[in-house]
């Protein structure tokens, strides 16, 4: 959950990650699109997913559903199905196995991961969407979305993706924030969604485009975000990541530890600020954010 929100923060959407009854409906009222997730599944969940999609639904807030491990289980195709038989969805996006198990087609899943399906990507995106009635996105190696009628085909996968868990959930929750961000062009969305094509959609974006590093010190604070570069043939610095940036950032946050990368930074054609970006305490964070909303705001 944590890797999720960070993906979203990365593109410059703010989520809620929020389960509790007492306040799932407000919070989908008012927000730029809902993503249901069924990673983690209780009745108790499963209720509080229906309260929000049908608020969001009954202002017309846009909703993304992630049905993973459907087909592992009968609780999860079961609770899948329901969602999408009470409440109004938008996007499906999963992985060939799961998108074809809740479309009633043929597939084969071990746990949450696709071993394969009948159907080509194309075809099975194409199907789903004819049946489900939404705009369905099949990810793999290669990314499948269609909306019944017409089928993007999305050539942008990578072999670390699989070997990283919670990258599905990444790439529904950045389809969720394009969505926030075109609620009546689901297909479009979606087709932004797949990892790879962030970049191409941060670009055309208007608006300060900031970067917060996620490494301090060569280190990365959580994750396996150094061991990637590192395998990439990356430098692992604050001012490696920077160079990844370089043409689609304004500024570029370092943490006080790597302060002395910022003329580096700068030479990439970006402004580089400093902040205290490990984040400890309650407070901690509020500074941060609050650091990254008057830089965005000056």
């Amino acid at each position: 959950m944590n890797e999720t929100a960070n993906a979203t923060l990365a593109l410059g959407a703010l989520p809620v990650m929020a389960h509790a009854q007492e306040e799932v409906e407000e919070l989908a009222s008012v927000a730029g699109a809902l993503v249901l997730n069924i990673g983690t599944l209780s009745e108790y969940w499963i209720e509080s997913m229906l309260l929000a999609a049908k608020a969001a639904n009954r202002v017309g807030v846009p909703v993304v559903l992630d049905p993973v491990g459907a087909g592992a289980t009968k609780f999860r195709t079961e609770t899948a199905r329901r969602i999408l038989a009470e409440t109004e969805i938008a996007v499906v996006r999963g992985n060939a196995a799961e998108v074809a198990t809740i479309a009633g087609r043929q597939a084969e899943i071990r746990g949450v991961e696709s071993i394969g399906a009948t159907d080509s990507g194309a075809e099975l995106a194409q199907a789903a969407a004819r049946k489900l009635g939404c705009v369905a996105a099949v990810t793999g190696a290669i990314d499948h979305v269609s909306d019944g009628e017409r089928v993007i085909a999305i050539s942008n996968g990578h072999e670390l993706l699989s070997t990283v868990s919670g990258t599905g959930c990444m790439s529904t929750a950045v389809t969720g924030s394009f969505l926030a961000a075109k609620p009546t062009e689901p297909l479009e969305a979606a087709a932004a969604g797949p990892p790879g094509t962030e970049r191409e959609a941060v670009a055309a974006a208007s608006g300060r485009k900031i970067g917060v590093s996620p490494i301090v010190a060569g280190r990365a604070l959580k994750g396996p975000t150094d061991r990637m570069l590192a395998s990439l043939g990356h430098e692992v610095s604050a001012l490696g990541v920077a160079r990844l940036y370089s043409g689609l950032l304004d500024q570029y946050v370092l943490d006080e530890a790597d302060a002395e990368l910022a003329p580096g930074v700068a030479g990439l054609g970006m402004q580089p600020l400093v902040a205290q970006t490990v984040m400890k305490t309650d407070a901690d964070r509020a500074a941060l954010a609050r650091f990254l909303i008057d830089a965005a705001s000056g």
